[in-house]
């Protein structure tokens, strides 16, 4: 629970390494900026600790809902960044991001014949 009693919420995706590193920056500084301007916490897990099947790293961010999003486009926003930086400036930018979601919630996300995701 938050200062306020609200629930805290989590939310946990997948990103490259080398995107992970982006997240944290040089000595940590990226993600504890982030954590100070969102309130919200970051967690990533070790170098060479993968989601299973897969070689992208699990980040989790949790916090009030607000804190949640802010801290959500921070890091978006940074991953787009270093994208285009990297990119020919002729191609659109493309990242990808991999949420990772309980079985249990899937079916609020898709909805009664996928008019929510729709």
């Amino acid at each position: 629970m938050s200062e306020n009693g609200e629930k805290a919420t989590y939310i946990r995706f997948l990103v490259s390494n080398a995107a992970a590193g982006s997240v944290i920056g040089k000595g940590g500084s990226t993600i504890t900026d982030f954590q100070s301007r969102s309130g919200a916490r970051i967690q990533l897990s070790r170098n060479h600790e993968f989601f299973p099947g897969t070689s992208d790293r699990i980040i989790m961010v949790s916090g009030t809902v607000d804190e949640v999003l802010k801290v959500m486009e921070l890091i978006l926003a940074k991953l787009l960044n270093e994208l285009n930086i990297e990119e020919n400036d002729d191609v659109e930018p493309r990242t990808k991001v991999r949420l990772v979601v309980p079985n249990s919630s899937c079916g609020s996300i898709i909805g009664k014949g996928g008019a929510t995701i729709k």
